[in-house]
Parts: structure tokens; sequence; C-alpha cells
């Protein structure tokens, strides 16, 4: 590695720090819920009940996904790899569950609750894009 001393190298990001944009994804992600459920409160309460439950869904999804992700502390690659993995599957279980109860059991009308699980989904990928652009604050000195 150039510009490293030996033994030393660059960190370009920490569990901690993966942790705390992990907590601001799921934080949109739940905003993208409520204003969802707050336009769809336009079409009556079922309406935005299910705009909440699709989108609470993800959120929730998300924040298990992370701390299944980031919950081990530092780990190796295969298990860093393994942990991930089963993070999203336990989410999009919670977000497959979510949805089949708004529409299934609580019969609540199947447009809004997808609408605002779409919406939670977005959030997330408008977060990363922002999460990106930021830089970093956990560099290790050389």
């Amino acid at each position: 590695m150039s510009g490293c001393s030996s033994g030393s190298f660059r960190v370009l990001n920490s569990a901690a720090e993966g942790w705390r944009q992990a907590l601001r994804v799921v934080a949109f992600q739940a905003v993208a819920a409520l204003l969802t459920a707050a336009a769809c409160f336009l079409l009556g309460p079922d309406a935005a009940l299910a705009a909440l439950v699709g989108g609470g869904s993800m959120a929730l999804g998300s924040l298990l996904a992370a701390w299944g992700a980031f919950g081990g502390g530092v780990a190796g690659a295969g298990t860093a790899l393994g942990r991930l993995l089963l993070g999203t599957a336990l989410k999009w279980l919670v977000v497959a569950a979510g949805l089949y109860l708004a529409m299934a059991v609580w019969r609540l009308p199947a447009v809004p609750a997808l609408a605002g699980a779409a919406m939670a989904a977005a959030a997330f990928v408008v977060s990363m894009k922002y999460a990106a652009a930021r830089p970093s604050t956990t560099r290790a000195s050389t």
C-alpha cells in the first residue's frame, strides 16, 4: 500500500460508522413512511394505516438487517458476509410478513401498503446516495 508505513493502513470506515449510517437510513425510511401515510390520509384512515404498515415494515426490516450486519462487532470476511446475507434475508421476511398482515389479515388497501413500502425502499436508495457523498470521519492516522 503506497503512502502507508509498514504495519499500518488506512481504515475507510469503522463498524461504528457503518452502524450510524444504517440508523440514518432507517430514519430516512421512517420519515418516508410517515410522509406517505400523510399523503394517503387523503384517501382515508385505512389507506394511511396501510401506508404506515408497509413503510414501517421496510424500516423495521432495515433496522434488523443493520443489527444483523453490525451487531456482532468486527469479524472476518466470511463471517461478515454471512451476517450481511442473513440480515438481508431477515429484512425481506419482515417486509413480506408486514405486507401480508396489512393486506391479507387486516384487509387494508393494497396500493397504499405497497406505496409505503416502495417509498421507504426509495428512501433507502436516496439516503445511501447522500451518505456516500459525505466524507468519512473515521480515517486512521498513518
